[in-house]
C-alpha cells in the first residue's frame, strides 16, 4: 500500500471519530431518554464526597449530584472516581458530567467544557501545630503529601521545587499518611486539613497558608450545546435561591464566596 493510500485512510478514520464524537457525548437528551445520569464523585474527599457511618455517598458533591438529578427528573447514578481518573473517566463516556471540587483551568478547558462556577476550593498547606511554616519557601526539603492529578500537585511541582512531593492516588490516602505521622505536612483543602485533625487530635493539624483559590466548575465532554445551557441555567438558580449555599453551609462551616454568587447573577 503507497503512503499516500495510508495517510487517505488514516485521515478518514479520524474524521469518522470525530463526527461520531457529538452523537457520543451528547447530551441532554441522551439522559432524559435513559432516565438517569452518571456523575463522577471521588468519594474519598471529604468534605465533598465521602461515604458516611451508614455506608452511603454523603458530602457537598454528592448533595448537589442529588439535586441536580431531582431537578432533572431523572435517576442518579454516582460512579466514584479518583482525583485523577475523573477528567478520563468523562471522557471515556464512563460518565455524563463530573460534580467532585474540579477546578477550572485552562489545562483542563482544553479537554472538556465546565458550567459557571457553582462555588471555590482553597489549596492548602497543614501540618501539626508545632511547626514552623509560614509561606511556600519554607517547604524546600520537605516531604508533602499530595493528591496525584489535584491543583497542589501542579502548584508544588511548579512552584516549589525543592521540596519533596510525596503523590497519593487518592484523598482518603493523603488524609490517612498525615493523621498516621507518615508525613508531617500536607497540601490539600482547609475542610480536609480540619477532617485530619479530627482524626487524630493528638496531631494538632492545622492550617499554615493558602496557597491558592480556584473556581469549581461542573465538567461535561465538549460539543454538548443542549447539556451546558441546562447546567448553567441549573447553576444560577440554585445559586440565586440559595439552595447550593444550604448544601455547603451544611458540610463545609462556610458560605460560597461572595464573587461566585455574584458572577452568576
Amino acid at each position: 500500500m503507497t503512503t499516500f493510500r495510508i495517510l487517505r485512510r488514516t485521515l478518514l478514520a479520524a474524521s469518522a471519530i470525530a463526527l461520531c464524537a457529538p452523537a457520543l457525548a451528547d447530551s441532554l437528551s441522551d439522559i432524559k431518554a435513559a432516565k438517569k445520569i452518571r456523575v463522577g464523585i471521588d468519594l474519598s474527599a471529604p468534605f465533598y464526597g465521602y461515604v458516611d457511618d451508614k455506608l452511603k455517598p454523603a458530602g457537598s458533591d454528592v448533595e448537589a449530584a442529588q439535586l441536580l438529578a431531582k431537578d432533572l427528573g431523572v435517576e442518579l447514578e454516582i460512579v466514584n472516581t479518583t482525583n485523577s481518573a475523573r477528567i478520563p473517566n468523562l471522557l471515556s463516556n464512563k460518565v455524563d458530567l463530573i460534580i467532585s471540587s474540579l477546578s477550572i483551568t485552562p489545562e483542563r478547558q482544553k479537554a472538556v467544557d465546565f458550567s459557571i462556577p457553582y462555588g471555590a476550593i482553597q489549596a492548602a498547606v497543614g501540618a501539626p501545630k508545632s511547626l514552623k511554616l509560614a509561606s511556600i519557601d519554607d517547604l524546600a526539603g520537605k516531604s508533602v503529601a499530595v493528591t496525584r492529578g489535584g491543583p497542589q500537585d501542579k502548584i508544588l511541582t511548579e512552584r516549589a521545587p525543592q521540596a519533596k512531593v510525596v503523590r497519593f492516588d487518592d484523598e482518603a490516602a493523603s488524609i490517612t499518611a498525615a493523621a498516621s505521622g507518615q508525613t508531617d505536612i500536607v497540601a490539600i483543602t482547609p475542610p480536609i486539613i480540619a477532617a485530619i485533625a479530627k482524626r487524630n487530635p493528638q496531631r494538632e493539624f492545622e492550617v499554615k497558608f493558602v496557597l491558592q483559590s480556584y473556581q469549581l466548575g461542573i465538567a461535561m465532554r465538549k460539543n454538548t450545546p443542549e447539556l451546558m445551557s441546562w447546567v448553567n441555567g441549573w447553576v444560577k438558580t440554585n445559586l440565586s435561591n440559595g439552595k447550593l449555599n444550604t448544601i455547603h453551609v451544611k458540610h463545609a462551616g462556610v458560605a460560597i464566596p461572595k464573587e461566585i454568587t455574584d458572577g452568576a447573577k
